[in-house]
């Protein structure tokens, strides 16, 4: 008896210790969704004090809106995901996240976009993978138009003929945006080195007056048709009904394999009479934030995946296998060497989009305040579409209700 409970006794000092569960909610399914469960579990086998628990919860911020509902359960996650308007929601929930920058150093050599980042310029999320417009075309419909696939329209003059011809062969729709139109119009600025803000907006300029009127001449022309909800654009994309289709570099692999015809991918157009463009796209996209409250022990774990998530070679691996654009330029370089872009080109149209950075005079507004002017200046530029105000009216409306709306902010 002495023995078996010595040996026993044993067993318990020997033993190794459990791995510490980091829990990590996300709103990613389909192909994306298995992916990163493929790299949880390469960063589960790559060490044993910490196992990540990815767990879906729903499209969408589904995620970050139930994160903040169990926050004081001992169920809580570690990390959730959020897309802007979701890290904005966690934001102005009271001591709810933890600034990125307090969890973790990253390596000095690493680059990340614009957002999410506190008045100091401090990451508060790390980026899970970012995106810039570009531009989608129905290959078929092209041939039926005559007009060559392999050289799709670069600059919006070019544009003209292109959409004349699609709607001479019975196209439903040429050309259609995805919602919302703002972020193609803050993406217009920066491509052309323009002003859009800095701490005012102040994009009500020559660029935007002539991209907004081009777009309501093209709507009553036919050439053109608005998106007023989410996914819809896309929708009648897939469905053969629009033959053009501006939208995030994110969609590319749903699009593909949605769509029943040869789906094309090209650079955003740019206006060739601005000395300046094309400069650089922004990029955006949804982050991985760090929750308050959890176990101190714990942040060394989130740390630790987040680093891992941050590596160059992991990021090329999540770039290569989900189009999305990797965090930093090292990961860019690793793919390219590899000969991947060889093989698969329309996967470096958006890198390489974003490969310049541009001057200030694109710089983007506090995280906490910006989706909220997004909403503004999409009202305004609905009632373009609506036919209800002239494009500078509206433009000039988008400005001024969005620095009433900042001033009140103060």
């Amino acid at each position: 008896m002495l023995r078996t409970a010595l040996l026993a006794l044993l067993v318990l000092c020997t033993a190794p210790a459990r791995a510490a569960d980091i829990r990590l909610w996300h709103s990613m399914n389909g192909a994306r969704g298995a992916e990163f469960d493929r790299l949880v579990a390469r960063f589960n086998a790559s060490q044993s004090n910490f196992r990540v628990v990815a767990t879906y919860k729903g499209s969408f911020d589904e995620a970050a809106v139930e994160a903040v509902t169990a926050r004081h359960t001992r169920r809580a996650p570690h990390i959730v995901q959020a897309s802007e308007l979701g890290g904005l929601y966690l934001l102005e929930q009271a001591e709810v996240v933890r600034p990125l920058w307090q969890v973790v150093k990253l390596k000095p050599e690493t680059s990340f976009g614009e957002e999410p980042v506190d008045e100091e310029g401090r990451l508060l999320a790390l980026p899970l993978g970012r995106a810039t417009p570009v531009l989608y075309y129905n290959r078929d419909a092209f041939r039926i138009a005559m007009l060559d696939p392999a050289k799709p329209p670069a600059t919006w003059y070019e544009m003209v003929p292109v959409l004349a011809a699609l709607v001479a062969v019975g196209s439903e729709c040429a050309l259609t945006m995805a919602w919302p139109a703002s972020t193609l119009l803050e993406n217009m600025a920066a491509w052309h080195n323009q002003a859009f803000a800095t701490d005012r907006l102040m994009f009500n300029n020559r660029l935007a007056v002539r991209w907004v009127s081009t777009l309501a001449s093209w709507q009553k022309s036919g050439y053109f048709s608005y998106a007023s909800r989410r996914g819809e654009a896309e929708a009648r994309f897939v469905a053969g009904e629009c033959a053009v289709l501006a939208a995030s570099s994110a969609d590319h692999a749903e699009l593909r394999s949605r769509a029943g015809f040869d789906v094309g991918v090209a650079q955003f157009p740019y206006y060739d009479d601005f000395d300046s463009a094309p400069l650089n796209t922004l990029a955006s996209g949804a982050a991985l934030w760090v929750m308050a409250g959890r176990p101190a022990a714990d942040y060394a774990g989130a740390a630790r995946f987040l680093a891992f998530f941050a590596r160059p070679d992991v990021q090329a691996h999540w770039h290569q296998r989900t189009g999305l654009v990797p965090l930093n330029a090292q990961a860019y370089e690793l793919t390219r060497k590899a000969g991947f872009y060889r093989k698969n080109p329309e996967h470096e149209i958006a890198v390489r989009q974003l490969l310049v950075r541009g001057t200030p005079n694109w710089k983007s507004l506090r995280l906490r305040e910006y989706p909220r002017l997004r909403t503004i200046i999409d009202e305004e530029l609905e009632s373009t579409w609506q036919g209800t105000k002239s494009p500078l009216d509206a433009l000039n409306a988008a400005v001024g209700r969005g620095n009433d709306y900042l001033e009140k902010m103060k």
